[in-house]
């Protein structure tokens, strides 16, 4: 598998040129409105903004950068994650050892990943670290709620390591000559990922009516979820220059990055509902913690990477 050579490409710099241009124009409007007005709803902006400067910074450093700095800072998200799950996850103090083998797992896996091993990736957490946990919890000796943990600790591994690594592995995808870099590849990815969430919101918000899932987030509509899908579709397909993919892949894309997005979210969802939280924690001021922010691409992720791959043969 051929490693990215490199450099910066020119639709990336304007891209982030556009993009940071809107952060400045909307942190200067916004503490303009702030200074004048003074109302309590401009300072949540002015959180919200200051919050989507530190998240686009870190899209930037990962998609502008080398190799090697973002598979590091993919592989911290990893880690600010699987911490994050284990905060929440109620486990038993007999589950340590086994927890740190979950952590140990992290620079492992992105280890493989630097080296543009696939066999070793795709293999490493779904088979070694599963039959590891298990084994590992049956050493400590206590049998109490073990079978919960041996579900619990895999599931939390697969979701915050294994799902959220297949973006750093976009480093050593071979493209097409002329097409698409690595850096320009996760940006597809992540932005399409964002745009479908904020797609999904506003066409809820606009023309929501009947409700998919109320038991689990009230606010998901069928016409949010359908307006969505369609219109990051349609961006996938507007900006496909950014990858190797002709136009009927790139809507493909599109609809499936969709698709797979509202279900990661719905599925996080879930489980802070069932574990009665709001926010899986309060990391990023105005937008909660990590799994927050990671619920739709830690499944678009690897929907997009195995797919590409496909599109690509």
């Amino acid at each position: 598998m051929t490693i990215y050579d490199y450099h910066i490409p020119k639709e990336l710099l304007v891209a982030f040129s556009i993009i940071f241009s809107v952060l400045i124009a909307c942190s200067v409007t916004f503490r303009i409105w702030h200074y004048r007005t003074k109302k309590d709803f401009q300072k949540e902006l002015i959180v919200r903004v200051n919050s989507w400067w530190k998240i686009v910074v870190g899209v930037a450093l990962v998609t502008l950068g080398p190799k090697w700095l973002g598979v590091i800072l993919i592989a911290y998200v990893s880690f600010v994650a699987l911490r994050e799950m284990m905060s929440i996850g109620r486990l038993r103090s007999s589950d340590r050892l086994a927890m740190l083998f979950c952590y140990l797992a992290i620079p492992v896996q992105y280890y493989l990943i630097y080296l543009g091993n696939l066999y070793g990736f795709l293999i490493f957490i779904p088979l070694i670290m599963f039959a590891t946990i298990a084994i590992v919890l049956v050493l400590t000796g206590d049998t109490e709620l073990i079978g919960r943990s041996m579900s619990v600790l895999p599931a939390m591994l697969m979701l915050t390591v294994f799902f959220l690594s297949h973006l750093a592995f976009l480093y050593n995808v071979p493209t097409a000559p002329n097409t698409a870099g690595s850096g320009r590849l996760i940006l597809y990815l992540v932005g399409l990922t964002a745009f479908n969430d904020v797609f999904q919101f506003t066409c809820g918000k606009l023309f929501g009516k009947r409700k998919i899932l109320p038991k689990i987030s009230p606010n998901k509509t069928w016409e949010g979820f359908i307006g969505g899908i369609l219109l990051t579709a349609t961006t996938a397909w507007a900006i496909q220059r950014l990858t190797p993919l002709n136009g009927w892949q790139s809507f493909v894309m599109g609809l499936s990055i969709g698709i797979v997005g509202f279900l990661g979210d719905v599925l996080i969802s879930a489980i802070k509902r069932d574990l009665k939280l709001k926010d899986t924690s309060d990391l990023i001021p105005g937008h909660g913690g990590a799994m927050d922010r990671l619920d739709s691409i830690v499944f678009t992720a690897p929907l997009f990477f195995h797919l590409l791959l496909l599109f690509l043969k």
